[in-house]
């Protein structure tokens, strides 16, 4: 881990996996709280389509995560649809806190107390490095698209209908 003495249970759960996994990236503390996709993409100066929103949903009471590009939106009745379920919606924070033990703005992919199904946005694949959150806002780590899918064992995914322009507020914004 870089640029941290002491890290945050959850980052060090998130960096021992990644450990595990055999993953080349290393966790990475920023300077400021990266809750958004923009804000995290600033501060790595990378394009905002780099960053891997980890976005919850509430599936009829089962957790989902869907990992989608910063620059990319999810169409919650198109992933509902693909899943077979009614209806998706945006889980609250005491659900996301309960399902992966992070809070909201710093929702790693992995370092859940238990296994959560998870959808790879496939506009993710386009960039070589994909950041991705480490368990808390101040943390993020470097991956690839086919890294992150074995990481989660996610299942790839096309979430929403194309990538947003760069000027329209980060509808992941709350969840990254």
């Amino acid at each position: 881990m870089t640029g941290a003495e002491t890290p945050h249970p959850r980052v060090a759960e998130v960096a021992r996996q990644l450990r595990a996994a055999g993953a080349a990236g290393e966790v990475r503390v920023l300077p400021e709280s990266a809750r958004t996709a923009a804000a995290a993409a600033a501060q790595l100066g990378v394009e905002v389509g780099a960053i891997a929103n980890s976005l919850v949903f509430d599936a009829g009471g089962e957790p989902l995560l869907v990992l989608t590009s910063g620059a990319h939106r999810v169409d919650e009745a198109l992933v509902a649809d693909l899943l077979g379920v009614p209806a998706l919606t945006r889980a609250t924070p005491e659900f996301v806190r309960r399902h992966t033990g992070q809070a909201i703005g710093g929702v790693a992919p992995i370092g859940h107390p238990a296994p959560i199904g998870t959808l790879v946005d496939v506009e993710l694949a386009r960039h070589g490095t994909v950041w991705a959150a480490a368990g808390h806002p101040h943390t993020v780590f470097p991956t690839t698209y086919d890294e992150l899918l074995q990481l989660t064992e996610g299942t790839p995914a096309e979430v929403g209908p194309g990538p947003v322009a760069a000027a329209q507020p980060d509808a992941g914004a709350t969840s990254r």
